[in-house]
């Protein structure tokens, strides 16, 4: 069984430092570090990937942020203030993926960086980054599914349950199962694909996308707090627009990979 020790790591006077933020920088950190080591091992220009990672990740905060209150706008309609209140949480990574992602590969034409090789020199760094962000998540109560007796439950305090759910004590720990996926889907890049496929660009990045998106779209099936359109979930729709996306780009480097060999 988890519980969540609250939301706040050190407070001094009016100043606070919140797990949420310390797991947001650590991953972004780590992320940094991993794709700085593997770009110089690759031969590619390293600080110049990373200052393109830097606008991504900035640009994928800000994508993360507006993909959250636009589907959440009822909520932030009625308190604008708290649009701006990103250590409480809401972050939505369909929104922080879609935007970073755009964004890096505009900059990697404009500067002339190879863009499928920094794809897949990042992808790695995407996911791990992914599974350490996501114990935010536990600190600040959210991104928890639907009610369970498991031992591995989760206690959810009562301000921080939904309507409908308020007698219900302990829930499935998705943000777990999340982060737990994300890590499998780093050792499969690193070990497996990289490996295998590490010469064909793009298939390592295409893979980080395929895998994330089967893994979410589970996942998000037992989450509380899902965004819907109509009868259907936001992220699963993306999900499966995210395999469609993967699959091809799969196909295409391979056809990419064969015409190149055969030139």
């Amino acid at each position: 069984m988890f519980a969540s020790p609250g939301a706040i790591a050190v407070q001094v006077g009016p100043i606070v430092i919140r797990w949420y933020g310390i797991l947001m920088a650590t991953a972004i950190v780590v992320g940094l570090w991993l794709t700085h080591r593997q770009a110089r091992r690759d031969g590619l220009p390293a600080d110049d990937i990373i200052s393109v990672a830097q606008w991504s990740i900035l640009a994928g905060l800000v994508g993360a942020r507006l993909y959250e209150v636009l589907f959440n706008w009822d909520y932030y309609g009625q308190y604008p203030s708290k649009i701006f209140a990103v250590w409480e949480g809401g972050l939505a990574i369909h929104g922080g993926l879609i935007a970073g992602i755009l964004v890096g590969i505009w900059l990697a034409m404009r500067w002339k960086l190879p863009v499928l090789r920094s794809l897949d020199v990042a992808a790695p760094s995407l996911a791990l980054g992914q599974a350490i962000g996501r114990w935010g998540n536990f600190f600040n109560e959210e991104a928890f599914g639907l009610p369970t007796s498991l031992p591995w439950k989760l206690y959810i305090s009562k301000p921080h349950r939904p309507f409908g759910f308020l007698d219900s004590e302990y829930f499935h720990p998705a943000f777990l199962y999340e982060s737990l996926w994300d890590l499998g889907v780093f050792v499969i890049l690193v070990t497996l694909v990289r490996p295998r496929h590490g010469a064909r660009p793009g298939t390592v990045f295409f893979s980080y996308l395929g895998l994330y998106s089967v893994g979410r779209f589970l996942i998000e099936a037992i989450r509380l707090d899902s965004f819907w359109v109509g009868g259907f979930r936001v992220a699963q729709l993306a999900s499966v627009l995210g395999v469609m996306i993967a699959v091809a780009g799969l196909a295409w480097s391979k056809r990419r990979a064969e015409r190149l060999v055969v030139g």
